[in-house]
């Protein structure tokens, strides 16, 4: 999220998180009912996008150079998908882990679908 957010000047971006309310109805919206989703999912003009494609999708809409990635939409699921699950497997040893969970900025908050949940 926070790489995005650094990247959406336009602020197109809203977020949730897989287990709130709010992604749960959305995920109903487009048939999907799944709860073992582990994945980005990205949810753009009515059209629900999952793993290497939600993130190769993402990248079309950020800033400045990011839009490239659209070219690797070439590339079929079966072999983008696993590299994918690969990425995400190591990118704690390639970048680190934050030893807390980051909060969105007071002016950023709205971007977040679910944060009216967690201050319940």
């Amino acid at each position: 999220m926070q790489f995005v957010i650094k990247r959406d000047p336009k602020e197109r971006f809203r977020f949730a998180r897989l287990q709130s309310t709010a992604a749960q109805q959305l995920l109903a919206a487009h048939n999907i009912t799944d709860n073992r989703l582990d994945s980005v999912i990205l949810i753009y003009q009515g059209q629900l996008y999952h793993k290497s494609r939600a993130a190769l999708r993402t990248a079309m809409l950020l800033h400045r150079g990011w839009p490239l990635m659209g070219v690797f939409l070439l590339v079929p699921r079966f072999i983008a998908d696993p590299v994918y699950d690969y990425i995400g497997r190591h990118r704690y040893q390639w970048f680190g882990k934050m030893s807390a969970c980051w909060l969105p900025e007071t002016d950023q908050r709205w971007r977040f679908l679910d944060m009216d949940e967690e201050l319940e």
